[in-house]
């Protein structure tokens, strides 16, 4: 007998938390990421998505014109958690278990678009991906994955 395998239907997770709650988490729960001003903005959370601007400032720039590595490794892994509470609503203590990093050219010394994509989200682990950009170019000058924990509930 031959057994057809029926497809399964993806799973759609949608946000818990809207854009707007999830910035304003962020401001309340780490007030310290905007010690030189509102540098790391949210601006999308999706289904398992989202996106973050780093506004560039002359303490990110480098010898040789360019963006850290720091304030890249900063956006990413802050992108990365902005996804997370996007789907898991405001967990404080979720911590980053492990971040790779694959710098792939030097970014321009302008603002830094994290586009995050959670690739699996499970009760106790996240897994997501991040690709930077320079503002205004589409060739990725970045890219990091990531883990985090989430606290059992």
């Amino acid at each position: 007998m031959v057994q057809v395998r029926r497809e399964e239907m993806p799973v759609i997770v949608r946000p818990v938390m809207s854009t707007e709650e999830v910035e304003n988490f962020l401001d309340r729960e780490f007030p310290q990421i905007h010690q030189d001003g509102r540098i790391f903005v949210v601006e999308e959370v999706g289904d398992m998505r989202g996106r973050m601007r780093m506004r560039a400032s002359p303490r990110h720039i480098r010898p040789g014109g360019t963006l850290s590595g720091p304030a890249m490794m900063t956006l990413c892994d802050l992108a990365l958690y902005a996804a997370i509470l996007g789907q898991i609503g405001p967990v404080g203590l979720a911590v980053t278990t492990n971040l790779a990093f694959n710098f792939l050219r030097k970014p321009e010394p302008r603002d830094l678009l994290a586009e995050c994509r959670l690739l699996k989200l499970g009760r106790r682990l996240a897994v997501g991906e991040v690709s930077l950009f320079s503002d205004g170019n589409q060739e990725v000058v970045c890219h990091a994955t990531g883990t985090y924990s989430i606290p059992g509930q």
